[in-house]
This record gives structure tokens, C-alpha cells and sequence, in this order.
């Protein structure tokens, strides 16, 4: 009785552990598909999109404002924070990216682990290489509290 006892302690315990979380904040299964499609291959890029994030006189933004990607196409963004401050680019929905985006205004400092995400302090580079599967309109913005506001955030327009 004592076995059985002290290990259904340590299967609780395991579960209250597990159910914490981390600081980390990974919304995907490395399986699961998402609306703007999914993680690509970087032996199969079909293009190198280079993005810069940047602050202007009136707020913050992206260099391209915009992206149209042909259905199926694989790319590769190469992501370069020129700002002063960190950003980050998050590829989804409108909706997906505004629901996100509310959870983190309780949560500033999240730590993204997303294949379809990335966080860049100044100065710091990253890439992000997807495959657009999906026809239709999509979001990259950059999700910490205000910079959307300010006009971080642009349509993905794949056709």
C-alpha cells in the first residue's frame, strides 16, 4: 500500500508540474498545421524575402509593409531588427496574431518557441523559413504591447 501511495504521489506531482508550464510559449504541436501554413524546408526555399524592423518619426514598421507569396511557395524571411528597441514577427491570422497579442499585454517578456515566430533585439538578425500553403490574406506582426498599435504589422498576401 505504501508503493502504491508514494507512487501516485509522484504521478501528481509529475502532472501539477507539467500543467506550470515554463516561461517559454509554444502554441503549436510540431505537427500541427496553421492557417498561414507551415514550417518549410531550407533545403527547398524558393525565394529570400529580407525584412527590416524599424521605428519611424510617427511610430514603428516593417521594410517591405507587405508580402504576396504564390501558393506552395517556400521563403525564407530574413529578419533584421535596425529599430532601437526589440521586436519580433509573428506569422498568422489577423485574428490569431490580436488574440495573442492580448495575452501578451499580461506577459511582455514571452519567450516565443514557435517555428512561425522570432524575437530580435537591436541589431540582432533571424530567420524564419515557411512554406505558404494556404490561399489567402495573412498577418506578420510584431506582437509586444503597443508595437502593433503603432503600426508594426503588415498583409501576407498569398495567391
Amino acid at each position: 500500500m505504501k508503493l502504491f501511495t508514494l507512487s501516485t504521489a509522484l504521478i501528481l506531482a509529475a502532472g501539477a508540474a507539467l500543467a506550470a508550464g515554463s516561461d517559454d510559449h509554444s502554441h503549436a504541436s510540431p505537427h500541427a498545421e496553421m492557417p498561414a501554413g507551415q514550417p518549410g524546408d531550407p533545403a527547398q526555399v524558393d525565394r529570400t524575402i529580407h525584412i527590416r524592423m524599424i521605428e519611424t518619426d510617427g511610430g514603428m514598421a516593417y521594410e517591405p509593409s507587405s508580402l504576396d507569396i504564390e501558393t506552395g511557395e517556400t521563403v525564407r524571411l530574413d529578419v533584421v531588427n535596425d529599430g532601437a528597441l526589440d521586436h519580433e514577427l509573428v506569422l498568422g491570422t489577423e485574428g490569431s496574431n490580436r488574440a495573442h497579442m492580448a495575452e501578451m499585454a499580461d506577459m511582455p517578456d514571452m519567450a516565443h518557441d514557435d517555428p512561425n515566430a522570432l524575437r530580435l533585439a537591436p541589431g540582432e538578425t533571424g530567420q524564419i523559413v515557411w512554406t505558404f500553403d494556404t490561399e489567402g490574406t495573412f498577418q506578420f506582426a510584431c506582437l509586444i504591447p503597443g508595437h502593433m498599435e503603432a503600426g508594426m504589422h503588415g498583409p501576407v498576401h498569398v495567391h
